[in-house]
Formats: structure tokens, C-alpha cells, sequence
């Protein structure tokens, strides 16, 4: 608390309207009203916070609020408000609080918050306006992921409809979705047709192509294979199925390259032109986090966009539990079990398993930390969980010294 007279309001926010308690430091109640969503409902919703409480100023006014984003929570950091969030989960034990019976309504959540909020700030979250930059890379971040999982949906329907009739052609290639192998599908959708295209228009396909691992006669010999019996109308049913899928695994390819190209451009203008200290080389955050051994494209994007705030504040302690790499101990007695994180934030989760999974393979002390792991019965998912813990950490030294990653100074021996 602090020697300023201040507010407190709970928000319990929904699709259509949007519940307001407002109370005053002592926890007496002081409005209470419904505001439809819309420009001019928020507008009106802020308006009666500052009027409603007499606060001289916006910022005199905490509100909390359950989710961390959108355009409620917009509204009010725009205006000045001092907008907290908190975890449903709190959420739910605060409002024992208020009814032992279980009852909920939006009423009671909204004047729940306010009183926490009061009582409990250690709880919350505060927010801040997003710098626009973060904002746009977030949203390209999850456009990419979600491409990329209905590529491979795509590819997977792809794989099905060729297994069914022509087998041959999942012998080349992995990726189905690679665009030299759309392209030879298109040349040759059926056996039949494979078996009378001539050789150099395979040798020109892969030329054009980049092709070098195989050469025409190999990819004529494979898809000259004895080709399955199958019923009739299957292969014609088949193929059209693919002529569908691969329009759309094209259309798809194009957006995932575009989607790829701004998140380097979005990563670079995180990068400030001018240096703040002229004279000095001072590395950024883009830069050290680029620097890390397993760190990519995707998995740098979502850190910056996922867990830019953290990072700001160089806050290990939240990183990992955001990541999920953080254990939970369950302790009472003489029972004591430590078991996985689960209320975390999936993205940032999935990203450190894939950093951590790219790291063992190219940095020798997370390979030696994964390997003393797997030797002790850790499983594979534990082993690395362990591993992302440390790069963590030393990312967060890093970004504290502003230097990138040097193998040579890393620690030989880790703790395990």
C-alpha cells in the first residue's frame, strides 16, 4: 500500500458484456454496474471508474482482471488504469473467500477480484502497454505455428491418398509438402503416366528444383515400381483427392514463407538503430538469444514474443515456470513427490523442448548434461526439460552482461 488514496475494481469480462466492481481502499463498496462490449462501452466503463471513484487520476485505480490481453485490458492501460491480472486457478481459491457453497456469478467474481487485489497484490501481475513491435511479432509467431500444424495435417491426408495407389512416390521424399515433389506429382499423378514420362523431364524438374541427392534414373526406377492392384476408380478417387490437397498445400507453402519472412523482419526492427552509449559496442537481446546454441528462427520468435516481459526483467524465476521447465514439489509429512509443471504457458513450452532438443545435438555440455540424465533413468521429456532449465539460466546471465555465447567459456562440469 501506499500513502496515496487508491481504488480498487475486479472486471469480470465476457463476449457480449462486461461486469465492474468498484470498492475503495478500505474494501467498502462503492458502484457496481454492466457494460456492453464495443468501443463506446469501454469508453463508457473507464469513464465511470474516474468519475464514480472521484480518483484525481486513472492511475489511483488498480483493476483486475482474469485474462492478460485483449481489448478490455487495451482500454485501460491506454487510459492510465493500473490493470492487474491473475491466474484463473487463483481466481477460483479467492472465491471461496466469499461463498463456501461454491456459488459463481459474474457479480461476485467481479467484486472477488477487487478485493483481492486488495488484499493480495503479491497475487497479481501488473500490465503494460505492449511495445507494437512485440505485439505484431506475437501474431505472426502464432500465425507461423499454425500454418506449420496445418501443413502438416495437409501432407498427412497427402500421404494417406498415395498410400492407397501409388506407394512409390513416398520413397523420395519425407516431406510431402516439398514443392519438387508437388511438382512431380502433378507430372506424374498415377503409375501409368509415370511409366511414359521420359527422363529428361524428370532431370529438368530436379534441376530446377535444386535437386542433388538423386538423379532422374533413381526417380524413374522408383516410380516404375510394380505398381499396386488396386479396385477400380481407386486411383481416379485418389488423385483427385491430391489434386485438392496439393492447391492447397501450395496456397499454404506461399503463407508459411511470408510468415517466416516477417518474423526476421519483426526479430530485426527489435534491434534499436542507435546505439544508447555512443562509442561502446553494447550486443542486444535479439542478438544473445540469436547466439545460443538450438535457438532458431521459430523458437526465437516465441521467446520474444511469449515471454518478452520476462525476459526484459531478466527474471529466471518466471521464465522457467512459464516454460514449464520449473518442478513442482508436493510436500506434507514424510511424503515428498516433485512432478512436471502443467500451468504453463504451452507455447514457450513447446518452444524450450525443441531448443533444448536442437542444443544437445550441437553444445557439448548440454549433451553431457541430456546424457548423464538418461544415464541416471530420467526419462528423454525430463532429461530435457533439465537441459532448456540451464539454457535458461544462462541465458539470463547473458542478457545480464550483455554478452553472446562463447563455447569456450561455458562450464565444463554442470550440475545435474
Amino acid at each position: 500500500m501506499t500513502d496515496q488514496k487508491q481504488w480498487y475494481a475486479g472486471v469480470d469480462w465476457a463476449s457480449q458484456s462486461h461486469h465492474v466492481f468498484l470498492t475503495d481502499g478500505d474494501g467498502r463498496r462503492i458502484g457496481e454496474r454492466v457494460f456492453r462490449h464495443g468501443g463506446e462501452g469501454l469508453a463508457e466503463m473507464a469513464a465511470w471508474l474516474t468519475s464514480t471513484s472521484g480518483a484525481p487520476e486513472a492511475g489511483r485505480i488498480r483493476v483486475a482482471i482474469e485474462v492478460p490481453h485483449g481489448p478490455v485490458v487495451e482500454t485501460l492501460v491506454e487510459r492510465g488504469f493500473a490493470v492487474h491480472a491473475i491466474n484463473p486457478k487463483q481466481m477460483d481459491r479467492f472465491r471461496d473467500r466469499f461463498t463456501l457453497a461454491g456459488a459463481k456469478d459474474d457479480s461476485r467474481d467481479a467484486e472477488v477480484m477487487a478485493s483481492a487485489l486488495r488484499t493480495d497484490a503479491r497475487c497479481f501481475r501488473p500490465l503494460a502497454a505492449a511495445d507494437p513491435v512485440v505485439v505484431e511479432l506475437r501474431e505472426w509467431s502464432r500465425m507461423a505455428e499454425g500454418l506449420g500444424a496445418e501443413r502438416s495435417r495437409l501432407t498427412n491426408r497427402m500421404r494417406e491418398q498415395l498410400w492407397r495407389y501409388f506407394p512409390a512416390l513416398l520413397e523420395l521424399e519425407d516431406d510431402l509438402g516439398a514443392a519438387w515433389l508437388l511438382d512431380l506429382w502433378e507430372t506424374a499423378p498415377t503409375p501409368a503416366k509415370a511409366a511414359r514420362i521420359r527422363e529428361a523431364t524428370i532431370a529438368g524438374l530436379l534441376k530446377r528444383h535444386r535437386i542433388r541427392r538423386f538423379d532422374a534414373a533413381h526417380v524413374l526406377a522408383a516410380l516404375r515400381k510394380p505398381p499396386l492392384a488396386v479396385a477400380a476408380g481407386t486411383t481416379e478417387a485418389a488423385s483427385a483427392h491430391i489434386d485438392m490437397l496439393v492447391a492447397r498445400i501450395r496456397l499454404v507453402n506461399r503463407q508459411l514463407r511470408q510468415a517466416h519472412h516477417q518474423l526476421d523482419a519483426l526479430t530485426a526492427r527489435l534491434i534499436p538503430a542507435e546505439e544508447t552509449e555512443p562509442g561502446q559496442v553494447k550486443q542486444h537481446d535479439v542478438e544473445i538469444l540469436a547466439s545460443l546454441p538450438g535457438v532458431g528462427r521459430i523458437v526465437l520468435a516465441t521467446l520474444l514474443a511469449e515471454a518478452f516481459d520476462a525476459l526484459q526483467r531478466r527474471d529466471y524465476a518466471a521464465l522457467r515456470s512459464l516454460t514449464g521447465v520449473a518442478p513442482v514439489t508436493k510436500r506434507s509429512g514424510k511424503s515428498c513427490i516433485v512432478i512436471r509443471r502443467q500451468a504453463c504457458h504451452d507455447r514457450l513450452a513447446n518452444a524450450v523442448y525443441h531448443w533444448a532438443r536442437v542444443a544437445i545435438q550441437h553444445d557439448l555440455n548440454s549433451r553431457s548434461k541430456y546424457t548423464a540424465l538418461r544415464s541416471r533413468g530420467h526419462s528423454h521429456g525430463r532429461a530435457l526439460r533439465s537441459v532448456a532449465d540451464r539454457l535458461l539460466n544462462v541465458a539470463c546471465a547473458m542478457l545480464k552482461a550483455g554478452t553472446t555465447f562463447d563455447p569456450s567459456r561455458a562450464t565444463q562440469k554442470t550440475p545435474c
